[in-house]
């Protein structure tokens, strides 16, 4: 006894360990795979941001650089921003004006008399000195004089100056003389000064090059004029007269213009004032039409589209790149965030995210590719503004896939995101963003619920409406309603929406071969009865196809009561439990008067037989590509739900060892959805319902009651959105179900067979659980009763 004892003991205390490590292994696997998720969305956003940068920003393409003036364009080419843009004619025109407004420079030399006499001074050393040596520095005396006078002298003056008598006498007359020339201004063309001087003059100081304060340059003399003046003076101390006369000539070639004309600082002024003159500049305001098809470009419109062309090349588009890769990381994550924080159904999957990526890349390339195309269409069509080609492109086209591919939530928040992204790409044009945003949530209205392709052109037809209205409201506001271009949008409104449809009916296949999705129109055609699987379950297990089907009906009647899917609910019904055809003479609605082979199976046995059926069950699914939302009703069906009959046997049949109650659950998971829940709680429902004796209506809601309410405290529709109200009205929904289905009917007027002796009636009608008895005396008259019953078929009297 001690040892069975501490062997009970041990085998109570062994599971502890080892559920401890197996709750730590799956902890770490959980946090490892949030980990590679975060990771794996992170990349996705940035890969999906990068693409659509290339996608979004302006192509250079639409600006071409290579067109001259004189060419004829082949496109429609507006402004994509605003541009400021140089006048180069205006500005080139008011440089050379203030180049020729600028003022001629002069300079102007105030001692030259004394420079006159300083040279005479000089001149008349070297002489001096020459009668005392051969030649002063070793140099000639005729290229000394030179030099210091500035003038070569003749041998007659330089004799002249070599009998002068008094050098003080002679230097103070010529000072008296160049000072009295001098007090005129001296220029070496009147005619030219006195133009220049109504131009404007600027004097500087030769020196020191500075302006000299303002002065009376109207009073002045020419060059020959103070040379007629000398010629006229007389010099008479100093030598003799004839001595005197030809200094006098001497001094009349040096006499030099006091004011003189600088050309270089002239030219600087010039350059100066031409340097100061900037740019003139015009502003070219976006989406401002630059150039029309079929026109020949001019110099004007050449220089605008040469500096279009320029800001977008070096490093402005870089900037410009990376500003809108900037925006649409922004505009991705922020939005998203926001759903996943405070929209309830908003959760998407990574396989979701990303479809939504590829979507959204295929739609602005698209877009894209229509961009281009309508950018060339003004040459064929130059009657049609390019822009109104832009009421044909598919703008809803990724909010109505996203719709009906997930759900209402996802495509809102993508067209919440996308329609921003689309004006950007079209010349940040607010239009565009206000036609995309609607018609997406238009579009995406129109789409749900989507069981036939037929809904997919109503919701076309409806965007084709809100697009009208659209156009008509955009040429109001832009004060052309009353032009042509009306009549071009509003058509082009119109097919834009069935444009729309087209394409989302035909992307749809692709989409749900691709990623393995089911949408609503794959419901419907999971829905035939007469699929291939379907019929190998009528055929293998005829008792689980029928109860597929009746469960079907309840929940489809339950969705539409709490506006759930019923569509997805209804063809969830039909394959919840094909993973009974491998084993169906092991439940026990497939079995029509066989032995039990649960008779001969012990009960954990049989057990694990019944919770295989959803495993085997969810990869027959999987092999014939169900789609994930059918995989998962068929995992959740049974949620974790006790297998109660095998579990009260193994209870009943211990011998000493310890019976687990989780052993006798399904694995589960609990049903996540309200549509799951709706087949938990139907399948349970329909299979009860049989074993009523006679299923009245007070029975029947007795032991749905009763059923619902057992699974409710079990726990089982903890994890999924259905309420004590949704479970009120499903109540009620297979009350009214199971009512019509167990309905009583009155008697027929002759049996439907004949009993002989006591005359007793049977009905044709009669309940699986109480098969009918056969007559005593059938076998007494079988030809006569036969043929009875064959006369009275198709017999009207």
């Amino acid at each position: 006894m001690p040892s069975d004892s501490g062997d009970k003991g041990k085998n109570l205390r062994s599971p502890l360990p080892v559920l401890l490590m197996r709750f730590l292994d799956t902890l770490t696997e959980r946090l490892s795979a949030v980990k590679d998720e975060k990771r794996n969305r992170f990349i996705l956003v940035l890969s999906t941001a990068f693409l659509l940068t290339f996608l979004i920003i302006p192509s250079h393409q639409f600006i071409p650089p290579g067109y001259k003036a004189g060419d004829i364009a082949t496109s429609d080419i507006r402004a994509t921003q605003d541009y400021l843009l140089e006048d180069r004619l205006l500005t080139e025109k008011k440089r050379t004006e203030a180049e020729a407004a600028a003022p001629l420079v002069y300079s102007y030399n105030a001692t030259a008399h004394l420079e006159i006499a300083d040279r005479f001074e000089n001149a008349l050393a070297l002489v001096r000195e020459d009668k005392k040596e051969a030649s002063p520095d070793g140099a000639s005396l005729p290229d000394a004089v030179s030099a210091a006078l500035g003038v070569t002298p003749t041998r007659e003056e330089l004799r002249a100056l070599g009998r002068v008598k008094s050098d003080r006498a002679l230097l103070t007359d010529i000072s008296r003389l160049a000072g009295r020339l001098y007090t005129h201004k001296i220029v070496a063309d009147s005619k030219a000064f006195a133009t220049d001087l109504r131009h404007g003059i600027q004097v500087i100081n030769p020196d020191s090059r500075q302006e000299i304060a303002a002065g009376d340059y109207q009073s002045y003399i020419d060059e020959a004029d103070a040379r007629d003046s000398l010629a006229r003076a007389r010099i008479v101390l100093g030598g003799e007269p004839r001595d005197l006369e030809t200094i006098k000539g001497l001094l009349a070639r040096m006499l030099r213009p006091t004011i003189n004309f600088d050309r270089d600082a002239s030219d600087e002024k010039r350059r100066q004032a031409r340097n100061s003159v900037r740019p003139v500049l015009y502003k070219l305001k976006q989406g401002e039409m630059v150039v029309r098809v079929g026109e020949r470009i001019t110099d004007e419109q050449t220089l605008k589209l040469e500096k279009m062309f320029e800001a977008r090349h070096g490093i402005n588009s870089f900037f410009v790149g990376g500003g809108i890769f900037g925006l649409v990381l922004v505009m991705l994550y922020f939005p998203y965030r926001f759903a996943r924080k405070n929209i309830r159904k908003f959760n998407p999957t990574n396989k979701d995210l990303l479809l939504v990526c590829v979507l959204t890349l295929v739609a602005f390339g698209i877009l894209k590719i229509a961009f281009l195309v309508s950018s060339v269409m003004g040459g064929p069509f130059p009657s049609i503004d390019t822009s109104v080609y832009y009421y044909l492109f598919p703008f809803a086209v990724g909010s109505m896939l996203v719709r009906i591919i997930l759900n209402s939530e996802v495509a809102l928040v993508y067209t919440a995101i996308c329609a921003p992204l689309t004006g950007i790409m079209f010349n940040n044009s607010l239009p565009v963003v206000t036609y995309a945003l609607l018609g997406g949530i238009v579009g995406a209205h129109g789409a749900r619920q989507c069981t036939e392709r037929g809904t997919i052109f109503t919701a076309g037809m409806k965007l084709s409406v809100v697009n009208l209205a659209m156009a008509v409201s955009f040429q109001m506001l832009s004060d052309s309603f009353f032009t042509v271009q009306t009549i071009y949008c509003a058509g082009f409104a119109i097919i834009g929406g069935i444009v729309n449809a087209v394409i989302v009916s035909g992307i749809v296949p692709v989409v749900e071969n691709l990623f393995h999705y089911t949408t609503d129109i794959k419901l419907l055609e999971m829905a035939n009865l007469n699929s291939p699987i379907l019929r190998e379950l009528m055929i293998r297990a005829p008792g689980t196809y029928h109860h597929s089907v009746l469960v079907g009906n309840l929940v489809e009647a339950a969705a539409e009561a709490i506006n759930a899917n019923p569509l997805l609910a209804r063809v969830a019904a039909y394959y919840h439990d094909i993973g009974k055809i491998s084993k169906p003479l092991y439940f026990i609605e497939n079995l029509s008067g066989e032995e039990n082979k649960h008779d001969r199976l012990s009960p954990n046995m049989s057990a694990l037989i019944l919770t295989s059926h959803v495993k085997e069950g969810v990869e027959l699914a999987k092999e014939h590509r169900l789609g994930l939302p059918i995989i998962d009703i068929i995992r959740q069906s049974h949620g974790t739900g006790l297998i109660t009959c095998f579990y009260q046997k193994a209870k009943a049949a211990n011998d000493g060892k310890i019976v687990t109650e989780t052993d006798f659950r399904y694995p589960g998971p609990k049903p996540q959805t309200r549509e799951a829940g709706l087949v938990l709680l139907a399948d349970c429902v329909e299979a009860a319902s049989r074993t009523l004796a006679d299923p009245t209506p007070a029975r029947i809601q007795g032991m749905v009651q009763k059923i619902i309410n057992n699974i409710f405290i079990d726990g089982q529709l903890d994890e999924c959105e259905l309420t004590l109200k949704n479970l009120h009205e499903i109540a009620k929904s297979f009350n009214r179900i199971l009512a019509g289905i167990y309905h009583h009917r009155i008697d027929y007027p002759e049996p439907a067979y004949k009993e002989k002796g006591n005359g007793g009636k049977k009905p044709l009608e009669y309940s699986d659980h109480e098969p009918p008895k056969t007559p005593v005396d059938q076998d007494e008259q079988p030809e006569k009763s036969g043929g009875e019953d064959l006369k009275r078929l198709g017999i009207s009297r």
